[in-house]
């Protein structure tokens, strides 16, 4: 600034100088006057210049192009500068906060969580894809419309309308259907002047398993005191009377049954807990398919004799595809064996006198290996079939019962196929027998020679 200022007097000066030159040299009678004008033109001249100058700023900074770097001279060419680099500052710090405003938006669209913000009037401002399609809103559609003309709950409308927040309610999710129900936890939380955030949590997996912890606790209290209170009440008959040995011998008898229900219940119980906790089966574990279908055959045959003793014989039998007689298995052999012999022992215990099991053996039409166990039993009602993996649900509580079932067989199966990467499937219809399938993988079985072409082999 004292250097432009410097430059300015000398510039009046010279103008005076030069002025009062040219006036003495003209015989001006006041060469003065000539010098008051040279000062005056080379101030104006350099006024003019300068003037020029910041003209070409203004329309610099109009452009707001900071890649154009303008050239100026004198005062200008500092002004410019500064500018420039306050301008290009300011964009660094914007285009910071502009990607911070990016990478905070992209964190909560990856939440689990909806999020949704309204304005003091309820309209929406901006939600996330989770709260979208949790609660049925289009996340560009209905930016600007009032929350509560979209979300047509009585609850959730009594909800907004409270004066302050309490706790989160629970609503129905937008694909929620009797039979699978989707609930859905909304909170909201005040923020700005008047604005509001809604947080919404799909809360459906931890009431289901809420549910089914209080089932499991309930149903193992039931199972375990029917034969308790038997074995109770035995006990302080022995205790209490004194009975011939008949009748002592059948109470002991009895109470022995009782005990073993309790003592399968609890194995039951353990191995489903091994099966949840221990690490998935290795697949360089191989072992023949055919001896262990022959097996779980005798074994089924084995628990018909003494239920049907006096009347017309079931019929169990096994039937191999013959490019399957060579299979070999991979994975833990004793868990498979206690799948398929839950299945084969269920159908046993179904299936009337005289009816007839079949175990099939054969390749899945979409890949992999099918172990099929076929029933001409009672058959199940669709409505049931859904629930047929759950621990302790029962078609017939009192058919289960009398058959000696703990009601977690169909548990164990289908944990024990998904820690083999395969599925349990379970086809019924009333009157018409069951089909309950086990599928494994490709990966979980080879052939281990080449196949020869026989006819199905069946063991009765």
């Amino acid at each position: 600034m004292l250097t432009r200022l410097l430059i300015m007097v000398w510039t009046a000066l010279m103008g005076a100088v030069l002025g009062y030159g040219w006036a003495a040299w003209r015989g001006w009678r006041d060469p003065e006057w000539g010098a008051l004008v040279g000062a005056l033109v080379l101030s104006s001249l350099l006024w003019l210049l300068e003037f020029s100058r910041g003209l070409r700023w203004l329309r610099w900074l109009q452009k707001g192009d900071l890649t154009d770097e303008l050239r100026l001279g004198g005062l200008w060419a500092e002004v410019a500068y500064r500018t420039r680099r306050l301008l290009q500052r300011e964009q660094r710090q914007g285009a910071q906060a502009e990607q911070q405003l990016r990478n905070f938006l992209a964190a909560i669209q990856a939440s689990p969580n909806g999020v949704i913000l309204l304005d003091a009037q309820g309209l929406i401002q901006w939600c996330n894809l989770t709260a979208a399609q949790q609660l049925g809103i289009d996340p560009q559609r209905d930016l600007g419309q009032r929350i509560g003309l979209l979300l047509r709950d009585p609850g959730f409308t009594a909800y907004m309308q409270s004066a302050e927040p309490t706790q989160a309610i629970i609503m129905q999710g937008r694909t929620h259907r009797a039979d699978r129900p989707v609930r859905i936890s909304l909170q909201r939380h005040p923020y700005g002047e008047g604005q509001q955030m809604l947080l919404t949590r799909d809360i459906t997996a931890v009431e289901q398993a809420e549910a089914m912890r209080r089932d499991f606790v309930a149903n193992v209290s039931h199972e375990i005191r029917t034969p308790l209170t038997v074995l109770s009440g035995f006990v302080e008959t022995l205790q209490t009377l004194e009975l011939d040995e008949a009748t002592r011998s059948q109470y002991l008898g009895l109470m022995a049954e009782q005990a073993g229900r309790m003592q399968s219940l609890v194995e039951d119980l353990l191995q489903l807990s091994r099966l949840e906790d221990s690490p998935l089966p290795d697949l360089h574990d191989a072992w023949k398919l055919l001896p262990w279908v022959e097996s779980a055959t005798r074994e089924a045959q084995a628990l018909s004799a003494p239920l049907f003793r006096g009347a017309t014989p079931q019929q169990i039998r096994s039937v191999v595809e013959p490019a399957l007689r060579e299979a070999e298995i991979l994975g833990d052999a004793r868990e498979l064996h206690s799948a398929l012999s839950n299945l084969l022992s269920n159908a046993v215990r179904y299936t009337p006198a005289g009816g007839v099991i079949e175990l099939h053996v054969m390749g899945a039409p979409e890949g992999g290996l099918l172990l099929q166990v076929r029933d001409s039993g009672p058959g199940i009602a669709s409505e049931h079939l859904p629930r047929l993996t759950e621990r302790f649900y029962r078609v017939d509580r009192s058919r289960s019962r009398e058959t000696g079932g703990t009601g977690l067989g169909l548990a164990i199966v289908k944990h024990v196929m998904q820690r083999h990467q395969g599925e349990l499937r379970v086809e019924s219809s009333l009157g018409e027998g069951s089909r309950f399938s086990l599928w494994l993988p490709a990966s979980r079985w080879r052939v281990a020679a080449p196949a020869t072409a026989e006819p199905p082999q069946s063991h009765p």
